[in-house]
């Protein structure tokens, strides 16, 4: 079985890092994972996106895929290619703060969460992602929330790691605002 996640945001949101993080935990946790990111020219503000597919066996094609079982969407400047690519009965962490949910496909579940404004109510404004992230894993079950807090030190540069107690703290309020549980993994087709 395998579980395909779309992230899209901008850049400096941490898009790439929150992939890489989701993709360390789903590892720990036994499972196989391959991801691939892409982003816009600019430094900050440019269009940050990451596919990843999660499998339990080892995942044999790159992850490239025409749709997917889950996305975060983060901000609405390129939201609209992931909602395109999006199944019918997944899962959409959608960002509140700047994101519209009027504006998303009918899904099976929606996931609301005002990241923007938990991030800056922590007095971290750059935590959007991860407490995206954790409200992902709590809304999904295919982390647990300890293998992500366990990863949060191995994917930061040791120049970095500074900020994993941050990263950590994050994850938890996402997690806390996410609700129950939607599937837990493995989860059937």
């Amino acid at each position: 079985m395998q579980r395909e996640v779309l992230l899209t945001g901008i850049g400096g949101q941490g898009i790439q890092l929150a992939t890489a993080l989701l993709a360390t935990a789903a590892v720990a946790e036994g499972r196989h994972a391959m991801f691939f990111g892409s982003y816009g020219g600019m430094m900050r503000g440019g269009n940050s996106d990451t596919t990843l597919v999660l499998g339990d066996e080892p995942v044999q094609s790159p992850p490239t895929v025409g749709s997917a079982w889950s996305a975060l969407v983060l901000h609405p400047a390129h939201a609209d290619a992931v909602y395109s690519r999006l199944d019918d009965d997944g899962l959409l962490v959608l960002n509140t703060s700047l994101c519209d949910p009027v504006r998303t496909p009918t899904i099976g579940r929606l996931v609301p969460i005002p990241a923007s404004e938990l991030a800056a109510s922590t007095g971290n404004p750059a935590a959007v992602t991860m407490i995206a992230l954790g409200a992902y894993a709590a809304a999904t079950a295919v982390v647990a929330l300890e293998s992500l807090l366990a990863a949060a030190t191995e994917v930061l540069p040791p120049y970095r790691a500074q900020h994993a107690e941050g990263i950590r703290a994050a994850l938890r309020t996402g997690h806390a605002h996410a609700g129950p549980a939607l599937r837990a993994w493995p989860v059937l087709r």
